[in-house]
C-alpha cells in the first residue's frame, strides 16, 4: 500500500513549529543532536513507520521561488520498469 513514510516541514523557527505540532496534534518530537537545526518526531495518529522532520530555514523568509516548504516521501513496494 502506498502511503507517506516520511515528510519534512521547513520552518523559520523549527523549535516553535515543533511546539505547535506537539500541542495541536499531540506529536512526539525531539531535537536532533546533529549539525543541522532539525527536530525529528512521529505524528500522533500516523501508521507505524511514519516519521516527520522539522527543518530550520536558517532565518530566511519563505521565498516563492524555493522548493515547497513541505516535502512528503511515499513508500512504493512495486516499481514497474518502463
Amino acid at each position: 500500500m502506498k502511503r507517506p513514510v516520511h515528510f519534512e516541514i521547513h520552518a523559520e523557527d523549527p523549535e516553535r513549529a515543533a511546539n505547535f505540532y506537539r500541542e495541536l496534534f499531540g506529536w512526539t518530537i525531539s531535537k536532533w543532536d546533529g549539525p543541522v537545526d532539525s527536530w525529528l518526531g512521529r505524528p500522533g495518529a500516523a501508521p507505524p513507520g511514519t516519521e516527520a522532520a522539522i527543518l530550520g530555514r536558517r532565518g530566511k523568509n519563505p521565498d516563492p521561488q524555493e522548493p515547497t516548504p513541505v516535502i512528503a516521501y511515499v513508500c512504493t513496494i512495486d516499481v514497474e520498469k518502463v
